[in-house]
C-alpha cells in the first residue's frame, strides 16, 4: 500500500539521506508535513470533508483505508461539532508523527540501515529497493505537485513555482496552506527558544 505520507518519508531518506542534501529534515516539520498528507488522503478517500478549514468526517461514505498509519488517523478524527481545524490537527496528530513512520517502515523493511565495516558503527538509514520505494521515486521525479509542496514545506527541496498548484483541489490547498503556516510558527518558537537559551547561558557566564 502506498500512501502521500508514505512516500514523503521514504523521500525524506532518499533525499536527505543524501550527502549533498543541504541539511538534514527537521523531524517537527516533517511530522507537520506527514500530518498534513494524511489530511489530503483522507479527503481522497472520501473519508472526511472540509468546511472552511475545519475537518468533518464522513462515516456515511467512509471506507477505511488499507493502510493501517491512515485508519489509525482515520480513527482519530474529532466527529463532535464544531469540529477539529486543520491547524489544530496538524498539532495534535503532527506530535512524533515522522518517529511514527519511521518505525513502522523501518519494521515492514521498507527502511533499513546500511551495513558498515565495523559492527559497532551504526549505518545511515537507506531505502530498500521495493515498489514503494519505486512509488515514491516515481512521484518525485515526476514533480508531482502536492508530493512536491509537502516536500517543500517540510524542507526536503525549494518551494515550486507558485502556479505549481494549479488546479488542485481547494481542499487541498487549503491544507498546504495550513502546513506551511505551521512550519513558519514552529520555526518561529525554536528561535524564540534559541534566544531563550542564550540570554539565559550568558547571565551564568556573567556578560
Amino acid at each position: 500500500m502506498t500512501t502521500t505520507p508514505r512516500d514523503l518519508q521514504i523521500v525524506a531518506v532518499l533525499v536527505c539521506g543524501d550527502v549533498a542534501a543541504p541539511r538534514p529534515v527537521d523531524p517537527g516539520d516533517l511530522s507537520l508535513a506527514l500530518a498534513g498528507a494524511e489530511v489530503i488522503d483522507l479527503l481522497r478517500a472520501g473519508v472526511l470533508t472540509l468546511d472552511g478549514d475545519r475537518i468533518v468526517p464522513d462515516d456515511r461514505a467512509r471506507r477505511a483505508p488499507a493502510d493501517r498509519l491512515l485508519d489509525a488517523a482515520a480513527s482519530a478524527l474529532v466527529r463532535q461539532a464544531p469540529h477539529e481545524s486543520v491547524e489544530d490537527w496538524l498539532w495534535r496528530r503532527g506530535r512524533g508523527l515522522s518517529a511514527v513512520y519511521r518505525a513502522a517502515l523501518t519494521h515492514e523493511g521498507t527502511l533499513t540501515r546500511e551495513r558498515r565495516r565495523l559492527p559497532f558503527l551504526k549505518g545511515r538509514t537507506t531505502v530498500a529497493a521495493s515498489s514503494a520505494r519505486s512509488h515514491a521515486a516515481g512521484r518525485w521525479s515526476s514533480g508531482e505537485p502536492v508530493l512536491a509542496a509537502l516536500a517543500a514545506a517540510a524542507g526536503i527541496r525549494e518551494t515550486p513555482a507558485e502556479d505549481s498548484l494549479s488546479g488542485t483541489d481547494d481542499a487541498v490547498v487549503t491544507v498546504l496552506a495550513a502546513v506551511n503556516e505551521a512550519v513558519v510558527e514552529l520555526e518561529g518558537v525554536r528561535q524564540r527558544r534559541s534566544v531563550e537559551q542564550a540570554a539565559f547561558d550568558n547571565i551564568w557566564r556573567g556578560v
